[in-house]
C-alpha cells in the first residue's frame, strides 16, 4: 500500500508523526497537527497510521497520510523493517512517536541508524497508575493527551501553542449524505451511546428515555452513531418510534460519517472516539463518563469542564478505576446509571441554547 498521492513539500523539514490507533487517540492528534502546520508553514508532515483513519487528516494543509498495513506487508519484524525503508525514502528529517508501543520502538531501532531525530511520548504511566489506584489514590488532573503530543513536538524543536485555533473546517454534505440526513433546518444533535467497554456505555434504557424527552420537544434532529451489526440493530430500534431520530449506523462510509459529524451542533458521547471526532471540528461535545474520568487526560479537545457529566463519585469513590475503562470493581459497571436522563436532556438543551445565543 502506497502513501497518499498528495505531493510532498520541497522544503528541508519533513516531520513523521506516528500514531497507529485507536480512533480516539488518532482524532486527538488532528487539531495538534493543524496547529503545527499553522505555526510552521514551511514544514511538511507525514502521519503514519492505519489507512482507515486517513480521512481524519485530509483537510489539513501539507499533511500526507502514509497508511501502515500492519496486518499485511508491514506485519512483524520483517514488515516493520520494510516499512522503515519505505519511510527513509520519503526524506524524513525527524520523527515524533506519539504512540510508543512495541511496533514503534522497532521502527525506532531501524530509523535511528539513519541519523533521524526520534522523540517519543511520555504516557505518564506512573501518575496514571496513582490516579486509578484503589488505595492511596492521587486524584488530580493529569496532563492532557493533546499536551503530551505537543511535548513530543517541542522536544523535536517544534513548540506549539495549544491555545491557537486547531479545529478542522466543516465538510459540505455530498448528495449521498444529504439524501439520508435531509437539509439542516434545525439543530443537529449526535448521540453515540456505545463504547469499547460496557462500563463506559450509557444503558440503552436510559438512552431511550433521553430520546423520548428530546423527541417530545420536537425542535431538533437527532442522529445516532455506532458500528457493527449488533449496535446497528439496537440503534435502529431506538430510533424507530420517533420522526426526528435517525440511526446512521451502517449507512455511510467513514469519510461520509465525518461529513455529518462536522456539521453537528452537539455530539453527546461516552469517553470514546466519537467525542474526539466531533471535537476536532469544533463541535460542542457533551461527554458522559463511567468508570473513567477526564483527569486521566482524555477529555475532548477544547471542551469546557462543565461539558463533562460524571457519575456519583460518593457512591463510586474508586473512579477512575482504570485509564481505559476495562477494569473496575463489582457493581461499578452501573456507575453511569447515576447520570439521569433528565440531567442529560437538560444539559443538551442548555448547550443548544448557548449555541443559538452565540
Amino acid at each position: 500500500m502506497k502513501a497518499s498521492s498528495r505531493q510532498y513539500a520541497t522544503g528541508k523539514e519533513h516531520l513523521l508523526i506516528i500514531r497507529f490507533s485507536a480512533m480516539g487517540d488518532v482524532a486527538m492528534l488532528a487539531p495538534v497537527v493543524n496547529i503545527l502546520t499553522g505555526q510552521y508553514p514551511k514544514m511538511h508532515i507525514t502521519v503514519l497510521t492505519r489507512g482507515f483513519f486517513s480521512p481524519i487528516f485530509e483537510n489539513i494543509p501539507r499533511v500526507t497520510v502514509f497508511p501502515a498495513d500492519l496486518k499485511g506487508q508491514h506485519k512483524g519484524i520483517t514488515g516493520l523493517y520494510r516499512l522503515s525503508k519505505e519511510l527513509k525514502g520519503l526524506g524524513i528529517t525527524a520523527v515524533g512517536d506519539v504512540h510508543n508501543v512495541l511496533r514503534t520502538n522497532m521502527l525506532k531501532l531501524f530509523l535511528l541508524g539513519s541519523g533521524i531525530k526520534f522523540m517519543q511520548i511520555d504516557k505518564g504511566r506512573a501518575e496514571k497508575k496513582a490516579l486509578t489506584a484503589s488505595n492511596n489514590k492521587v486524584f488530580r488532573q493529569l496532563k492532557t493527551t493533546h499536551q503530551r503530543y505537543a511535548d513530543v513536538l517541542a522536544k523535536l524543536g517544534y513548540a506549539i501553542d495549544l491555545n491557537k485555533p486547531g479545529k478542522l473546517p466543516k465538510y459540505a454534505l455530498t448528495s449521498n449524505v444529504s439524501e439520508n440526513t435531509g437539509h439542516k433546518e434545525s439543530s443537529w444533535i449526535g448521540f453515540a451511546p456505545f463504547a469499547a467497554h460496557t462500563a463506559k456505555a450509557y444503558p440503552l434504557n436510559l438512552v431511550a428515555e433521553v430520546l423520548k424527552q428530546l423527541s417530545q420537544q420536537g425542535k431538533n434532529k437527532i442522529f445516532l452513531f455506532g458500528g457493527g451489526q449488533e449496535e446497528t440493530t439496537k440503534l435502529e430500534s431506538l430510533a424507530s418510534p420517533y420522526e426526528n431520530v435517525f440511526s446512521l449506523a451502517g449507512k455511510f462510509k467513514f469519510e461520509e460519517e465525518l461529513q455529518v459529524i462536522s456539521n453537528l451542533d452537539l455530539m453527546v458521547s461516552m469517553d470514546s472516539g466519537n467525542a474526539h471526532l466531533a471535537a476536532m471540528y469544533g463541535v460542542k461535545v457533551l461527554t458522559l463518563w463511567g468508570v473513567t474520568h477526564p483527569y486521566a487526560g482524555f477529555g475532548a479537545y477544547n471542551q469546557p469542564d462543565h461539558h463533562h457529566l460524571l457519575p456519583d463519585l460518593l457512591k463510586y469513590p474508586q473512579i477512575p478505576t482504570s485509564v481505559y475503562g476495562n477494569k473496575f470493581p463489582a457493581g461499578y459497571e452501573n456507575a453511569l446509571e447515576t447520570i439521569s436522563p433528565g440531567l442529560v436532556t437538560s444539559k443538551i438543551n442548555k448547550i443548544i441554547a448557548e449555541n443559538k445565543n452565540g
